[in-house]
């Protein structure tokens, strides 16, 4: 039900964006998850808490997959979950800057049917619903239409470009650019700012869910590394890597990568 859900993501974005913002990243009570998993703040996990409490709420029967909330068995059973990252480059927010999203997706047997991703500081609300479009701040957004390496811009982080990882020693001819959240890369590249990302390591479902949608409802294309269509809530919640793009650089892309064996 992608209509529905929908409205509900969108308001409790809106929700979230006010705990977040109530909180001074810089000042924010911060420490380091245990294996070297990177920052969590007592921001990320007010928002954790109350995105749950809302969306639970609103939709009972929805099991639920969160960075901040653990596994579990919050998400066994259920045909229909929430895929929540509360705070989506929280390196960012502790740092003061604006590149951090809130991330939110509704998966149905393993299919995002709506998604928005929201910059509170930057006033940026990507969203998007199976089927029905995408849109940034409600106007309809198209993906990129470039198809050649020497014309495009690529999101991705610099060991993406060893040469080790493409056909013939050397990463293709794009112009590289970075941003630190994945949600907000795949946004980028649903709105055509940028025509293609990609990270080549495992990736959580909470980081990619929401943008995954959001891509192909503008038209991309969004696979894991070696060209296949993500599927979500899967018993470990990890992505063998995301190219995104307009599908003529999208599939350029995947064509480009020296193949390895699935994870």
């Amino acid at each position: 039900m992608p209509a529905t859900d929908l409205p509900l993501l969108i308001d409790a974005a809106r929700l979230a964006a006010k705990v977040s913002t109530s909180f001074s990243g810089t000042r924010a009570e911060r420490w380091e998850k245990p294996g070297d998993a990177g920052p969590v703040t007592e921001a990320d996990l007010a928002v954790d808490r109350l995105l749950r409490d809302v969306l639970t709420t609103a939709r009972p029967g929805y099991g639920w997959l969160s960075e901040e909330s653990g596994d579990a068995t919050h998400r066994s059973g259920h045909e229909r979950i929430f895929i929540i990252d509360p705070i989506d480059g929280t390196r960012s927010f502790v740092e003061g800057a604006d590149t951090w999203a809130h991330a939110l997706a509704v998966a149905e047997r393993g299919v995002v049917t709506a998604a928005v991703i929201y910059l509170p500081l930057r006033e940026l609300l990507y969203s998007a619903a199976l089927g029905q479009g995408a849109w940034l701040n409600g106007v309809p957004i198209r993906a990129s239409g470039i198809d050649a390496f020497d014309r495009a811009t690529v999101l991705a982080a610099k060991p993406a470009l060893d040469g080790t990882l493409w056909r013939g020693g050397a990463a293709p001819s794009f112009k590289r650019a970075y941003r630190p959240s994945l949600a907000y890369r795949l946004g980028l590249v649903a709105e055509a700012r940028f025509d293609a990302m990609l990270t080549l390591r495992r990736s959580w479902e909470w980081d990619i869910a929401a943008g995954a949608l959001i891509v192909e409802e503008a038209g991309g294309r969004c696979s894991n590394r070696h060209g296949a269509p993500l599927l979500f809530n899967n018993t470990d919640p990890r992505l063998d890597g995301v190219v995104a793009g307009g599908a003529a650089l999208h599939g350029a892309m995947i064509d480009a990568l020296e193949p390895v064996p699935a994870a």
